[in-house]
């Protein structure tokens, strides 16, 4: 989608959107290119013990028609909503093409969530049925009777009670089906966002959120596809970085997608899984890039020859952008975005859009901004909300049920992300923090992303974390979370020695007068630090 260009500025000037009166997720993503050639490979599965396989657009065709005509069979009809709860798998693939073309709505429940989470999005969303494996029909079952619109539970790994088997469903079924016509504003996703207060809402994005996504993985992906392209991402494919960021945009485009299921990120099989299947382009959020970062030699074990790494989804920091750069000898393009509106900001170093610490700039196509409270630009270097303008084709249509919710994400045109940020003089975007995660104390307003860019730059430490603890004098101090390098024992000296390097690197209002050890970080499947989990220690 994006035009060919030398610069950004003129890559801005030139960009349109092309988004046509009629789209349907499925068929792009399966049909369109399976007309063209049946045996392109869609998905290579790597299963545990490192054997693969591919799995091409032929087969997508015929098993996401199979599996759409055995759901309208069980009544899923045009508008239903349809739970995916898998790990990394080709089933995920042919799942989502098949809801998409029924014109039904997916909705993808990243494996990790346990049997109430689940239960409170299939009753929440009314989804009339769900695919899952054994492990999930067994959490269905623990609160079935909260869902009461739920119909039909698919398990890929065969029947029991009240189970239907997902291989016979589909074998019983025929290969030929019609993509139900839908418009780029039909809904066909749902993802649902965790707010800091109340239940998750539901996301509901329309079949163009695609198309929306494309310029924004085009970009920091070096004008994305090129010749030998191959895609991966240890994120899970429910949540929008892994789902939009990687597979959907890279199945538009004919690239190929490597697909493998971690139950927890190791940075040791992640660095042997890139050099082994010679993938080139990976989205790897800031925290695994940190695990990685803290891997043992990985250059002198595993041949890894990327051609482009995406990261988001908090704040990268200037250690680890270095960090990549003497790692993998490319950039690592930093970008932006939430489930609600997603990939806005990105870096670009092939066209010199990239600076340490920033987030890049708007993505052509978006008008973003830094607005105040009520809702005009600030000034460069003024703290303030990063905005998204609408309408916008990769901005969410409207919170599920939750109409007040919906009207209150916006202040007229502006999308309110809850992220607070700045915009420097150059247009650059610098993300401080969310609403929530950002800490005053004694009149300072402090953004952790600094700060623990700082911590990971301490020999001894692997990983950290900042939050605000609630204190009598100064409304908040700064309280630290760090994990240990192995080798280094946790002790009151070495606390007080990190102490010091804070105040000395940073500022004496910055450094963490609370200094906290702990042997794992909380963390999602996406490598986001689960900030909220440490306030609740503090």
């Amino acid at each position: 989608m994006l035009p060919k260009a030398s610069t950004f500025a003129e890559l801005t000037r030139n960009f349109r959107w092309q988004i046509p009166a009629q789209y349907n997720i499925g068929a792009d993503i399966s049909d369109k290119w399976a007309a063209r050639k049946p045996s392109r490979t869609a998905i290579v599965h790597v299963h545990p013990d490192g054997r693969s396989d591919n799995y091409s657009f032929g087969w997508l065709r015929e098993n996401s028609n199979r599996l759409a005509n055995a759901l309208r069979a069980h009544g899923v009809a045009r508008g239903d909503r349809v739970a995916v709860y898998l790990p990394q798998s080709p089933e995920v693939v042919s799942t989502h093409a098949a809801i998409y073309k029924l014109g039904a709505v997916a909705l993808p429940i990243a494996i990790v969530f346990g049997p109430d989470a689940l239960s409170y999005r299939l009753q929440n969303s009314g989804a009339k049925a769900i695919v899952t494996n054994a492990a999930g029909a067994a959490k269905v079952a623990e609160n079935r009777g909260e869902a009461p619109g739920l119909k039909l539970v698919v398990s890929v790994d065969g029947a029991e009670n009240g189970v239907e088997d997902f291989r016979t469903l589909i074998e019983k079924a025929s290969a030929d089906f019609s993509a139900v016509a839908t418009t780029p504003d039909d809904p066909g996703l749902m993802i649902y966002t965790s707010g800091t207060t109340g239940q998750p809402k539901g996301a509901l994005h329309g079949h163009r959120v695609v198309l929306g996504h494309l310029p924004g993985v085009e970009l920091p992906h070096d004008f994305f596809p090129q010749p030998g392209d191959l895609f991966w991402t240890p994120a899970d494919w429910a949540w929008a970085g892994g789902l939009l960021d990687v597979l959907l945009p890279s199945l538009h485009h004919g690239v190929p997608v490597v697909s493998r299921k971690f139950d927890k990120f190791d940075p040791d099989e992640a660095y042997a899984l890139m050099a082994k299947q010679g993938i080139r382009n990976v989205f790897i959020p800031p925290t695994a890039l940190r695990m990685l970062r803290s891997a043992q030699s990985p250059r002198d074990r595993h041949d890894v020859k990327l051609r482009t790494l995406g990261s988001g989804g908090e704040s990268l920091g200037a250690e680890t952008y270095e960090w990549g750069k003497e790692t993998f000898g490319l950039v690592i393009n930093e970008f932006y975005g939430q489930t609600e509106c997603n990939l806005v900001l990105s870096s670009c170093a092939m066209l010199g859009v990239s600076k340490p610490g920033a987030i890049g700039k708007a993505v052509p196509g978006h008008e973003v901004a830094v607005i105040r409270e009520d809702g005009n630009v600030c000034e460069p270097e003024e703290l303030g909300q990063i905005a998204v303008k609408r309408p916008n084709p990769v901005m969410f249509l409207e919170y599920w049920q939750r109409e007040q919710a919906t009207k209150e994400k916006f202040i007229g045109d502006w999308m309110l992300t809850g992220d607070q940020g700045v915009q420097d003089a150059e247009g650059y975007f610098h993300f401080v923090g969310r609403d929530d995660d950002v800490i005053t104390s004694a009149g300072y307003r402090i953004g952790p992303g600094e700060i623990e860019d700082c911590l990971i730059r301490h020999p001894a430490v692997a990983l950290a974390a900042v939050v605000g603890k609630p204190d009598a004098l100064r409304t908040e101090i700064v309280k630290a979370f760090v994990q240990l390098k192995p080798g280094f024992a946790a002790n009151e000296q070495l606390a007080s020695e990190i102490q010091n390097f804070v105040r000395t690197k940073l500022a004496a209002h910055e450094y963490p007068r609370e200094v906290d050890f702990v042997e794992a970080m909380p963390m999602t499947t996406t490598g986001k630090v689960i900030r909220r989990l440490l306030r609740e220690q503090v």
